[in-house]
Parts: C-alpha cells; structure tokens; sequence
C-alpha cells in the first residue's frame, strides 16, 4: 500500500483506468503515472472513489471500502415495479392507536440517513416524541398558535379557521392527526437554509420507505410552520438546544385504512429548448 493520508492505493491492484479520478465531485484525486493521487483536503467524504474502483484498490479514510455494500447484492426494480412502488406512497392522516416500537422508528430514520444532499453536507438530526401527553400538548399550542394567526388576519387565516373551529368544538387532533410518534427533524442553526432542504430529501426517503416496514406517515407542516415562527409554547415542549432549529416533522404509526388503488397527479408538463 502507498499511504497518501487521505487515500491509499494498492499499486498491486490498481490497473490506473482513472475511475476513481473522473467521478470525484471535488477534483481531489488526480492521475499520474503511479496512479491515484490526492491533491488536497476538500474531500467531502461521499464515497464515488472507493465505489468506483472496479478492483478494490483504493482506500479512502472517509468512507472505508468496508462500510460499502457490493452493488451485485442490490436488487435493480424494473421500471413498472418502481413507478408502482413510488405511487403507493400515500399520506396517512388517521392512526391506530398501536405505539411503534422504537427500533421500527430507528429502522425508518437509518433509511432517511441515507438521503443524498448538497455536497454531502448531511447535517440533519432527529429528536422523537412518543409521549401521548406531550403529543396532546404539541397538538394544543399549535391549535392557540393557529388562532392568533386567525384574530390577526394572517393569509393563512383562511386556511386556519376551519381546523380551529373543528379542534374547538370536537377535540379532534387537527395537528398531528393521532399520530403515536411524531419526528421532528432538525439541524444547527447556522447550517440553515442547507439543513432544511437537506431535511426534506432525509424526510422523503423516510416517507417512501415506511410502507414496507408496516408504517404510514404524513408530514407535518403545520407543526413545521408554527416551529419555524419560533412560537414560544412550542419550542419550549420541544425543549431543543438552542442551537438547533427544527426544520420539520413527520407523523408516524399505523394507518386505520389500507388504500385499494393508485392515485394519479395532474399532467406532466415539459417545456424543451
């Protein structure tokens, strides 16, 4: 091995195709007569390098190959099966009341890790609610956070009146809709805006993955907005640091219904130049 600190090349192996040079995002690793060479510190640490390489032959201290998974162990969907699959993802607004049993929540955030972003800047943390009395709580500040913007006139006032007059006179969780588990994501403050975009490539994966472990979820944007307003009531419930924003929410649980058919969008519209 050729130890070059950031990644080490077995000359033995190596058959210098250069690979590992040309899908490198950053230009960290360039190609001379003895191969693979590192040219500075900016790696971001996403990998293509080490999973390139047809023979094995290049380490990256970053991104071990042996955290990698073989690509011939990864079942490839024909293009019907994963238009079904992405269709079938439905958003769930009413919940048996069966907790999730935390190592399902661990299951579905591990997946939502996995959600490429900006330059692989990550960066997205997650911090769990599955008391049912604090899950009331959250759903009751929101409601008085929803009528202040009401009593305001807010542009949203007319989108808020209806769920606060049915909270009011029924009870019904308007917010979180029963959810058992609420997820609420969130990222250092000063790593916004990227941490919000980033939480909803993590959210989306999360989303897409949760029917096949048996789980229903719906993003909770309302819960998002009220917590970006920077509502006292609420990010005292949520009790963050503060240094952490939360740059959204996930209701999860087991869905009351299961749906019978595939629901269609509007039209596809493309423009070409």
């Amino acid at each position: 091995m050729i130890d070059m600190n950031l990644i080490q090349v077995d000359q033995e192996k190596c058959i210098r195709c250069g690979f590992c040079a040309e899908v490198c995002p950053m230009g960290v690793i360039n190609m001379d007569q003895q191969g693979p060479q590192a040219t500075g510190n900016n790696c971001i640490a996403c990998g293509h390098c080490v999973a390139i390489c047809p023979h094995e032959a290049l380490e990256n201290i970053k991104t071990p190959l042996a955290e990698q998974v073989p690509v011939e162990k990864v079942p490839v969907l024909d293009a019907d099966t994963a238009i079904r699959f992405l269709r079938t993802r439905r958003s769930i607004r009413r919940y048996t009341q069966k907790a999730v049993p935390r190592e399902k929540i661990l299951q579905l955030l591990d997946a939502a890790r996995l959600a490429p972003t900006g330059a692989n800047s990550q960066g997205v943390a997650y911090h769990v609610i599955d008391n049912a009395d604090t899950l009331r709580k959250i759903t009751d500040v929101i409601v008085d956070w929803m009528e202040e913007q009401v009593q305001k006139g807010s542009p949203w006032a007319p989108y808020y009146a209806g769920p606060v007059h049915t909270y009011r006179k029924t009870g019904q969780d308007v917010i979180l809709r029963g959810a058992p588990c609420l997820v609420v994501s969130i990222a250092a403050k000063n790593f916004l805006p990227r941490g919000r975009d980033n939480t909803h490539f993590s959210l989306a994966y999360a989303e897409l993955y949760a029917p096949s472990i048996g789980l229903g979820t719906c993003y909770a944007g309302i819960f998002e907005s009220c917590a970006v307003a920077g509502y006292p009531p609420l990010l005292k419930l949520l009790n963050l640091s503060e240094d952490m924003a939360v740059t959204g929410g996930l209701m999860v649980g087991y869905s009351q219904h299961t749906y019978k058919r595939l629901v269609n969008r509007n039209l596809l519209q493309v423009t070409w130049e």
